[in-house]
């Protein structure tokens, strides 16, 4: 039933507003009204969020799970639907199946009671005579046939009166039923009438899509074509714009190249004559800008007439740059192999001499391609003389290039020089440097024996000393002395005195001097090498002496240290302040 309601109020709906297209595309502004509603109703949830408590606000996977719970609940509804409306298909079948049933039960009924008014009309024709007792008649007979009592007669009446109430009902269902049948039908028609036109609409449109379809591959067709032809219009154009811009580019060169040949031969005239053509083209140019003045102040030029000036200055200057050529500039034609084989170097050797002074032959530039009407004036008249100037500059040329070599074979002398020097002294230098030390050390030794004896003199003259302490440095001096002699002559016991004892050793250090004079050098070199090798020996054992000794010092202060109890401080007793002494008149 809740699916026949529902067809209605659809069919009745449709019923409203059948001429509406159900494939109509929504317009613009419905979409955007549509994206406006969506981005206001995020803003108020977002402003909303703001105002939540924390215990309010859900996190993402919340949303997640609630987002999930809302699918299953809406697979439920469907599934729940799905049910219903296959439950409402199986009872639609059902009643179909017992209207059928009823419409022959009805039919049947029908034909039962002609037959049955039909055997009551014979009966009454028979039984017409007997007109008192017609029930008594009936009675009789029937007990006659059937014997049946009276509670049997009333069961049988009851249940009579059940089954026409209950024939009376399903009739009642029936004419419902077929009423309701009637409508669905009806509604079934209009809906297959629907139908029919939104089928023939969408043909309708089907067909329409397919002509603007059509139109538009046609219109691309056309298009394309027309886009093929202007591209190859463009690409015919565009080689034709390469192909002019490589003749242009190519006579850019060649101009070029001509200009490098007026500056090169103006740069190799004489500078008398430079300076001579410069200060004639001024001259010139001066009288022209004032034969120009005069002439604008007289009678101004018409545009027709300035626009025929300009035009005759360009095709004379077009003329002049392309067939009146000057001879001068032109003669690599008319020379001979030679001179064809000089060219490349010629270039090659006058890129310097061009780049330094630029400057110059700019300015000579400007005044000279200021009048284009007049054609270069050139110092040179024959090749012969630029033949002439161009080996002399080679020559020079070459004599710099020897000049440079023998400068470079001279300082590459010079650094070898000074590099086997620099490696020489490098090598002799730490040498040098254990002998300074040692000499330092001898030095300072010597010093410290001087300042002894001064101190000795000092108290030897001053008579302050003592006899004892005279004695004892006697005995000591008398030691010192027999040491150095039982060293130098290997003599233990003696009874020189100290002064003889000097006298030998005196002796016998001339002697060891002059032997050593004898002595070649290569033996005293490795003499000395060894006596300083001992010595530096000696420093290190020395050294490493003081650096364990120091290392030991402090291990026994570190230990110390540690062995040392803690004192703790005791708190000072409070104390009077200090009394004020007082200055006496004379201080003040």
């Amino acid at each position: 039933m809740e699916t026949l309601l529902a067809l209605s109020e659809s069919t009745e709906e449709d019923g409203e507003n059948p001429k509406k297209n159900p494939f109509k595309v929504p317009s613009d502004t419905e979409l955007f009204s549509m994206r406006d509603k969506e981005i206001k109703k995020a803003q108020a949830e977002h402003e909303k969020r703001k105002t939540m408590k924390v215990h309010e606000k859900t996190t993402y996977s919340t949303k997640m799970k609630a987002k999930s719970g809302l699918r299953k609940a809406l697979k439920r509804e469907e599934e729940e639907e799905s049910r219903k409306e296959a439950t409402c298909e199986e009872r639609l079948k059902v009643l179909q199946e017992v209207l059928s049933r009823k419409l022959a039960m009805k039919k049947v009924e029908n034909r039962l009671c002609l037959c049955s008014g039909a055997a009551q009309l014979g009966d009454s024709i028979k039984q017409r005579p007997v007109r008192d007792g017609g029930a008594a008649g009936l009675w009789l007979t029937d007990y006659a046939f059937d014997r049946e009592t009276f509670h049997g007669y009333l069961q049988d009446r009851k249940r009579i009166f059940f089954l026409e109430h209950a024939i009376s009902v399903k009739r009642g269902e029936i004419q419902k039923m077929e009423n309701i049948a009637k409508n669905e039908e009806k509604k079934l028609k209009k809906a297959e009438r629907r139908m029919e036109k939104d089928a023939a609409m969408f043909d309708k449109f089907l067909k329409e899509n397919h002509n603007n379809s059509v139109e538009a591959l046609r219109i691309a067709r056309r298009e394309t074509s027309a886009k093929t032809k202007k591209i190859t219009e463009i690409q015919g154009i565009t080689t034709e714009i390469k192909k002019i811009q490589s003749d242009i580019s190519r006579l850019e060169d060649t101009l070029q190249e001509y200009k490098m040949y007026r500056d090169i031969l103006y740069h190799l005239s004489p500078k008398e004559w430079q300076e001579e053509h410069r200060r004639r083209h001024k001259k010139e140019k001066d009288m022209k800008t004032e034969s120009r003045i005069n002439e604008g102040s007289a009678s101004p030029p018409s545009t027709t007439e300035q626009d025929q000036g300009l035009t005759a200055r360009t095709n004379t200057a077009h003329s002049i740059s392309f067939t009146d050529m000057p001879s001068s500039l032109l003669f690599s034609e008319s020379l001979d192999f030679r001179s064809r084989d000089v060219r490349p170097q010629l270039k090659h050797f006058l890129k310097p001499l061009l780049s330094r002074e630029l400057s110059s032959l700019e300015d000579a530039e400007s005044e000279i391609s200021s009048d284009e009407d007049e054609e270069p004036e050139l110092y040179f008249t024959d090749p012969e003389q630029l033949l002439i100037i161009f080996m002399e500059m080679l020559d020079e040329n070459l004599s710099f290039v020897l000049n440079s070599q023998d400068i470079a074979e001279s300082w590459n002398k010079v650094q070898q020089a000074f590099i086997t020097t620099r490696e020489s002294m490098e090598k002799e230098l730490p040498a040098l440097k254990q002998q300074v030390n040692t000499l330092r050390a001898s030095v300072a030794k010597e010093e410290e024996k001087v300042a002894d004896l001064k101190l000795k003199v000092q108290l030897f003259s001053s008579g302050e000393h003592e006899t004892d302490d005279q004695d004892k440095m006697l005995t000591s001096l008398n030691k010192k002395v027999l040491e150095v002699y039982f060293h130098c002559t290997g003599d233990n016991e003696t009874n020189l005195p100290t002064v003889e004892m000097l006298k030998v050793i005196e002796k016998q250090l001339n002697d060891l001097l002059d032997s050593v004079e004898r002595i070649p050098p290569a033996k005293i070199e490795k003499a000395v090498k060894a006596i300083r090798k001992e010595q530096r020996a000696r420093l290190r054992e020395e050294k490493q002496k003081q650096a364990k000794q120091q290392q030991d010092e402090g291990l026994k202060r570190d230990m110390e240290r540690s062995q040392v109890p803690e004192e703790k401080k005791t708190m000072a007793l409070p104390s009077n302040p200090p009394a004020r002494k007082e200055k006496s008149q004379g201080n003040r």
